[in-house]
């Protein structure tokens, strides 16, 4: 009873992403790539067949439960991943179907980690749909708000709490439609501007849409195999800039607009900031072996770039010294800001976490005293503090369940991954964030992994990008009950 109200819902949004195809045939039509545009429109056109029959033939729900909206958006994820591997397969720019599937999941959570060993190597048509999957996933929030949020009603509040990339959705407007809408025009807004700075180096246009799309999406995925070292120094300090407006806040710059001065009063975006300024300061102390202004900027885009879980890379930092491997290993570990298109755990939930540690090492102290959780000056009530506890002990347990599990695929398969390699790839899909080290490192990619672990890796990526109680919670008999 449940799939069978959720089920138009699906067919709504696996519509959607059937026409955005259209955008990469008509980028192969303008390269007169006409066999890939052929075969694109008919992945698009089965994409757009099975939505709409989906949505037709079952009934619209008047309403969503809280379970029933994770539900929607858990299935939702996976349904697009599925029909996204069309345009691959069907193109035979990737020939199977483990490949297809790895490739697309990374696109619509962002995660950046690709099998294609060179991007360059790929029609244009297949390229610009692979930057919008990225684009489009980045704020998978705002896609399914407008694409499904009209038809819900009072439910579509339960819908964004589900999808809300962080601890709860973030207003503008008392409607979340509004708020959505309000958000897109500041995402799409941020796109194009970042495409006529790009122009304006030595990218051309294709180049430019392509990189503003997975840098806005903080996705990572480019169209050279050197990525943005292929570049001018001026296109990377671009690409930096963007990176850091993605990784914070949307609603923040929305409200920026009227007010800049909103930057100012904002904790998370103070932590955000000073973290990206304390790891770029040790990776450039760190560093070796090259002139300074390259350093500097190698530092400072791979900081961010990991930050924000990005995953472009400018140098190969798999081959930096062990404790600079060590420290961008625990930047997958934090995330862009709340309400940013970044993923992994996000430093709004790093600072409760420290203030909820802080008052528990006082009350062993004082164990009379009453203590209240802070972050900044914000009182943190104790269920949002249950809460995000609860959040990081599950992304732990998964960081380490799966950093095994991928092991023991790997070394059933023969295949040659080390832990480093195997922890690395696990941390970067679980956040988000695309390159791995050792084997899975900047200058290398997933292709080689096996088939059970792109699988794990693919589940990881969706466990990430969702923040992980969607996916969880539609492996549990409780959400399936009447």
């Amino acid at each position: 009873m449940l799939l069978r109200r959720l089920l138009h819902l699906i067919g709504a949004v696996v519509s959607a992403i059937g026409a955005a195809m259209f955008a990469a045939v008509i980028t192969s039509l303008i390269y007169r790539e006409w066999d890939e545009a052929a075969w694109i429109s008919v992945a698009a056109l089965i994409t757009i067949g099975f939505g709409y029959l989906t949505w037709n033939h079952y009934e619209r729900p008047r309403d969503l439960s809280r379970k029933e909206g994770f539900a929607i958006v858990g299935l939702s994820w996976f349904a697009i991943s599925v029909f996204g591997t069309l345009p691959y397969l069907l193109t035979g720019s990737i020939g199977n179907v483990t490949d297809a599937f790895f490739e697309t999941a990374a696109g619509f959570t962002t995660t950046g980690a690709s099998v294609i060993p060179d991007p360059g190597a790929m029609s244009h048509g297949i390229l610009i749909w692979r930057a919008l999957t990225q684009w489009i996933g980045g704020m998978g929030i705002i896609v399914l708000s407008i694409a499904v949020l009209p038809l819900l009603g009072s439910g579509g509040v339960e819908l964004a709490r589900a999808e809300s990339p962080g601890p709860k959705p973030d207003r503008l407007t008392p409607r979340f439609r509004e708020t959505a809408k309000r958000l897109w025009w500041v995402y799409a807004g941020l796109s194009a501007l970042q495409v006529l700075f790009l122009i304006l180096g030595d990218m051309t246009l294709f180049e430019a849409i392509a990189h503003s799309f997975t840098t806005m999406s903080t996705g990572g995925f480019g169209t050279d195999v050197r990525s943005i070292g292929a570049f001018s120094a001026y296109s990377q300090w671009i690409v930096i800039i963007f990176m850091v407006l993605a990784g914070a806040s949307f609603a923040l710059h929305f409200r920026a607009l009227r007010d800049p001065r909103v930057y100012g009063r904002n904790t998370e975006l103070k932590l955000y900031v000073g973290i990206l300024v304390v790891a770029s300061a040790i990776i450039a102390i760190g560093s070796r072996g090259s002139a300074a202004a390259d350093m500097i900027r190698d530092a400072v885009f791979t900081a961010v770039s990991i930050v924000t879980t990005t995953g472009y890379a400018t140098a190969d930092f798999g081959a930096w010294v062990p404790a600079l491997q060590v420290l961008v290993v625990g930047l997958m570990f934090v995330g862009g800001m709340s309400g940013s298109t970044g993923g992994s755990v996000k430093p709004y939930r790093l600072g409760v976490l420290s203030g909820a540690a802080l008052s528990d090492l006082r009350r062993v102290i004082h164990p009379r005293g009453i203590f209240v959780t802070r972050f900044g000056k914000e009182a943190i009530p104790q269920d949002i503090v249950e809460s995000v506890q609860t959040f990081f002990l599950l992304y732990m347990f998964i960081f380490m369940t799966g950093t095994m599990l991928f092991a023991v695929f790997a070394q059933a398969a023969g295949a040659g991954f080390d832990l480093v390699s195997s922890a690395s790839a696990v941390a970067s899909s679980l956040g988000n964030v695309g390159p791995g080290l050792s084997s899975v490192g900047p200058s290398s990619n997933y292709l080689a992994v096996p088939a059970l672990g792109k699988w794990l890796l693919s589940l990881l990526m969706l466990v990430g990008r969702l923040e992980i109680f969607p996916i969880l919670l539609l492996f549990t008999r409780e959400l399936w009950r009447r």
